[in-house]
């Protein structure tokens, strides 16, 4: 068996509460610093803020609420200077955090609380309607809906309250503070730090989202890691918070992480591409963590030429594969305009809290497109098909082991077992390559490999290509089965860099299609050629992370297919 292991050099992780290693270095830093900024307004809470609000807010939870040790809890918002406030309260109380994605329909919504088993959820006061359509729809009465839900919004938080939550009866957030405060927070030593502390769920491209158990050793182990892996400093960065905080690379990387270290955050709410940059511009942002898209609206649109972003020495992308070619281009972008920044990837999931490997700031440039290197107390390994270890520089998928792994699904153990094996390994479903240096390369996805023959066809292969084509903003492939051929064939479905509305007609959108089409046969290898056609549209459909949704391009696929034939018949 081969394992391969860090570089870095292990250290022991605290078996604690989450929340004490969130502080464990707070009296080092000065406690009227900023540790949280709304980008829009500037309002800001201080380290000292934050610590007074959280102990008072978990004694709220606890005696106000009636909220017992391990308690679920959901918090449905987007990002906003009451998220990290609610989060740290829910830890020190010795609750157990579910959060959940803002875009969720009621349906969704009502299968993580169902699931969860989360009683009170804190929501954002817009979000206020789709929870009450999801607990009437879950048979609650409007007397339970008002006592479980809590509206998050702090006073000096300045975006108006919704009608509904003007009409009364709610709890309200404030109502929860200065009723007290907890000495301390609830103690999870020793074997009781491998209790559950987040319930993130997974995405759930392949069927319903399943609840990811993450302990508070794993989030721990997590910040510890980050310090080495992705270094930040008090009183001299300061990170741009724009990906969404219910996922867990912001939860994890935005949320945690630069309080730990004392760096404040400037929180966004939603990706906006002029307050993006406006935001820093204004407040001198060091570290920009994103996803691909973001790095797109960077390279492609004017908006960015309008601010100065030489504040900037660093850049991480994660959640999706970064292509080499869309690095490149974003160094380019910046450069010319006055910025030098690191561009940078990591990788990570879920179940691994989230960070497996992560690429040094050195490497920036002669290993872009690479995901780095093995986290601290990580180890992995590349296995074929068949369950044996894959030979040296060839690709196989990356089952992981270490301190950031998950205790497994909520009740799942199907799914627990069918993940991690018995001696522990976690299987990524992610195809890597390791080369000489020890940085590893993702793939592409075990189960989105298209068939072709005899041949597989990573689909990241070819978007990465198909970015590097100077009218090609954005791209996504699938493979699509072929009764005539009786295999799957690699399509691609492309939105021009100049939009589509500007290819108006039908004509015009198929000759730009078959100009692609044609381009890339002389950029791969045969049993990669686009034999399944290139199609223009609107958007690529994506995840809050950024990672492509293929299911619904392969709904997409199916659905031409059905008019086709309808239109033959005719």
């Amino acid at each position: 068996m081969t394992i391969y292991t860090p570089t870095y050099s292990s250290f022991p992780i605290p078996s604690t509460n989450l929340y004490t290693q969130l502080f464990r270095d707070h009296d080092k830093f000065d406690t009227a610093s900023p540790a949280f900024i709304d980008n829009a307004s500037g309002v800001t809470l201080t380290r000292k803020d934050v610590k007074d609000m959280t102990l008072s807010l978990a004694f709220g939870m606890r005696r106000v609420l009636g909220a017992k040790r391990g308690d679920v809890v959901m918090v449905f918002s987007p990002n906003s200077l009451s998220w990290p406030v609610v989060a740290f309260s829910i830890f020190a109380a010795g609750l157990c955090m579910t959060p959940a994605n803002t875009a969720y329909t009621p349906s969704e919504l009502a299968h993580q609380l169902k699931d969860s088993g989360a009683y009170y959820i804190f929501v954002h006061p817009a979000l206020l309607p789709v929870v009450v359509e999801t607990l009437t729809h879950l048979g609650a009465s409007p007397a339970e809906i008002k006592k479980r839900v809590v509206i998050m919004a702090l006073k000096r938080e300045v975006e108006a309250p919704t009608a509904e939550v003007d009409a009364g009866g709610w709890i309200q957030l404030e109502a929860l503070l200065n009723k007290g405060s907890l000495e301390r927070e609830e103690p999870f030593d020793g074997a009781q730090a491998e209790e559950t502390v987040t319930l993130c769920y997974s995405s759930g491209t392949t069927g319903l989202s399943k609840g990811v158990m993450t302990m508070h050793r794993n989030l721990n182990s997590q910040i510890l890691a980050t310090c080495l892996s992705f270094p930040l400093y008090a009183k001299k960065d300061a990170v741009i918070g724009v990906l969404p905080f219910y996922h867990i690379y912001g939860l994890a990387l935005l949320v945690l992480f630069p309080f730990s270290v004392g760096v404040p955050l400037v929180i966004c709410p939603r990706f906006d591409l002029a307050l993006f940059c406006s935001g820093i511009q204004k407040y001198k942002i060091t570290a920009a963590l994103v996803v691909p898209p973001i790095m797109l609206a960077l390279i492609n649109s004017p908006i960015p030429l309008k601010y100065d972003l030489s504040s900037l020495r660093i850049i991480m992308s994660g959640g999706a594969p970064l292509a080499k070619a869309l690095g490149i281009n974003l160094d380019k972008r910046l450069q010319s305009m006055g910025a030098k920044a690191d561009i940078i990837q990591g990788y990570g999931l879920t179940e691994t809290s989230p960070g497996v490997t992560m690429l040094r700031a050195e490497q920036a440039m002669s290993k872009m497109g690479s995901v780095g290197e093995l986290a601290p107390n990580m180890v992995v390994r590349l296995v074929d098909d068949d369950g044996v270890d894959a030979k040296p520089g060839e690709p196989g998928e990356l089952w992981v082991r270490g301190a950031n792994v998950m205790k497994g699904y909520l009740n799942n153990p199907t799914a627990t077992a069918d993940a991690i094996t018995p001696d522990g390994w976690f299987k990524t479903g992610d195809i890597a390559i390791r080369d000489d240096d020890g940085c590893f390369a993702i793939v592409d996805r075990k189960k989105e490999l298209i068939k072709y023959k005899a041949f597989q066809v990573p689909p990241a292969d070819l978007e990465a290509v198909l970015l590097m084509h100077p009218e090609v903003g954005d791209v996504g492939v699938i493979g699509i089965e072929s009764e005539d051929r009786t295999t799957e064939l690699p399509r691609a479905y492309i939105v021009p860099k100049s939009g589509y509305s500007s290819l108006p007609t039908q004509g015009e959108r198929e000759k730009f299609a078959l100009e692609i089409q044609k381009w890339i046969e002389g950029k791969v290898a045969r049993h990669k050629y686009l034999r399944g056609g290139v199609v223009v549209i609107e958007a690529i459909p994506k995840s809050a992370a950024g990672k492509i949704l293929r299911r619904q391009l392969r709904d997409l696929a199916k659905e031409e297919v059905r008019l086709q034939s309808v239109k033959a018949k005719l």
